[in-house]
Parts: C-alpha cells; sequence; structure tokens
C-alpha cells in the first residue's frame, strides 16, 4: 500500500512510544488503586486514569504531529479536524475491568486515514505483560513475535468467543448466537480487545464483539487482525470500523457469523 507521506515503520514507532506512555501511567494508578470512579451517561464507568491518559497522548500527539488530528473515547475530536491523518484512541479500553482489578485492560492506539481506514494499531495491556502491534505492509506482532491466524476452516473444530451483551437480545439475536457456540468445538467468552487478538494470534478462530461498539474499539485491533491474514467485519459482513459491531475471524470460518446480520462476503483489503 503506497500512500504519499505514510512511512508505517515511523509512524508505527511513535505509537509504540505512545503505548510506552500510557503504560507508564496506567498501570501504576491500576497496581495501586489510586483513581476516583465517575459514571457517564450511557452508564459505565470512567476512570481519572481514562482522562489522563487520553489527555496525555493528546498532548504528544499535537506537539509531535501538529498535522494530524485525534479523537478519544473521553475528548473528542482535538486537533486538526480537516486532517486526513486521524489518530483514533481509546486510553483504557476495559475501565469495567481495571475498576475491579481485573488485568483485562488495555490502551488501544490507531493512526488512521479518511481514505484508506486504519493503518497503524497498538493494543498495549500492561497487567497482563501483553502488547500487540501491526502497521499496513508490515505484518502483527505479539510481544514482539509475528502472529498469524489458525488455519482451522470447520466450525465444529473451532473455538469461538462470544461477548454476550443487551444489544444481542434487542437485534433478537442472542439465540443465534447460542447456537453459534454449540456448534464450535469450544466457546469462550474473554471480551473486549483480547478476544480479537486471541484470533490474529491463531489461539481463537472466530469472535464476536458486544453490540454498541466505537471507532476507538475497532481501528487498533482491525490494523492487527488483517495484518495477521484475518477478516474483521461488522455484524452484516462489512468491513468497516466505524459501525456498532465487530466479528473477527481466521477468515475461513467468518461465514459461520452470517445469520447474525446476512450472508457475510466482507470487501477485500
Amino acid at each position: 500500500m503506497n500512500i504519499p507521506g505514510f512511512d508505517p515503520a515511523r509512524e508505527l514507532h511513535f505509537a509504540l512510544q505512545l503505548a510506552d506512555a500510557a503504560d507508564t501511567l496506567t498501570l501504576p494508578k491500576y497496581l495501586d488503586r489510586s483513581f476516583a470512579v465517575d459514571w457517564k451517561a450511557n452508564h459505565t464507568e470512567v476512570t481519572e486514569a481514562d482522562r489522563e491518559c487520553e489527555q496525555m497522548i493528546a498532548d504528544r500527539v499535537l506537539a509531535d504531529r501538529p498535522a494530524h488530528g485525534m479523537f478519544g473515547e473521553e475528548h473528542g475530536l482535538v486537533g486538526d479536524a480537516d486532517s486526513p491523518w486521524r489518530w483514533v484512541i481509546d486510553p483504557i479500553d476495559g475501565t469495567s475491568n481495571f475498576v475491579r482489578g481485573i488485568p483485562v485492560w488495555a490502551s488501544l492506539i490507531a493512526l488512521t486515514h479518511a481514505e484508506h481506514g486504519p493503518l497503524v494499531g497498538v493494543v498495549s495491556a500492561p497487567a497482563m505483560g501483553r502488547r500487540w502491534w501491526a502497521a499496513r505492509g508490515l505484518g502483527a506482532h505479539a510481544d514482539g513475535r509475528r502472529c498469524q491466524v489458525s488455519t482451522v476452516a470447520e466450525l465444529a473444530a473451532a473455538q469461538v468467543c462470544v461477548t454476550f451483551a443487551k444489544g444481542w437480545d434487542d437485534l433478537g439475536l442472542t439465540d443465534e448466537l447460542v447456537r453459534l457456540q454449540q456448534r464450535a468445538y469450544r466457546a469462550r467468552g474473554f471480551g473486549d480487545f483480547w478476544q480479537h487478538m486471541l484470533v490474529a494470534e491463531g489461539a481463537v478462530d472466530l469472535a464476536v464483539d458486544a453490540v454498541g461498539l466505537a471507532p476507538y474499539d475497532i481501528a487498533a485491533v482491525m490494523v492487527v487482525v488483517e495484518e495477521a491474514g484475518g477478516t474483521l467485519t461488522d455484524r452484516h459482513g462489512e468491513r468497516t470500523w466505524l459501525h456498532d459491531t465487530a466479528i473477527s475471524s481466521n477468515g475461513l470460518l467468518h461465514g459461520c457469523a452470517a445469520p447474525l446480520g446476512g450472508e457475510a462476503s466482507p470487501t477485500a483489503r
């Protein structure tokens, strides 16, 4: 992929620096339990660590990439709103886990382009001691090792992950998700970013996320999954990071999720 002005190695290096800074801020607060918790209008938790981490990343982006914009979960759009280049940030994906002392949470950092979509993705989970990263054309890595999706082609032999949530009830699709799990060899519920990273590593073959996602939940994980050879779409099979659902797979099993929104036919990347 040849995009004028885009140096994938350079931008990935910067994204990894942002992840280092995020880990330095968030992990001590998590370990020390030194944060206050508030509630958003959508009845989800937010902590001062979320806000401080996003502000810190915004300051770095605006200083080092002044021609770029940034969109984050906590503070919205900052920087150059007209730039085709936009960093998309979730400072703590899995805030509920962070609050409860469950180590499955991560900072999600992506660089997107208005025409080409997500191009760089870093998923850093310091409490788990794990980090995944990718950039277009450079492949996907898990803790420094190249990662690749599985080659499992039959649902009966597959490990699947489903995140049940009220949104699936509202769509009348919970029973379909149960049947999907029953047809698989093994079903688990890892949740949030982790299920998609396990797909990228080849440990899980198909993952269905919750309803109600936002771009900052999807952009970074999309790059990692796709650069690992996998597929990520919404529930209708459209390759997008802008809708409210996300299904990732090794590509071979993506059609197994077709009952969730019509025959899956992801757009080729």
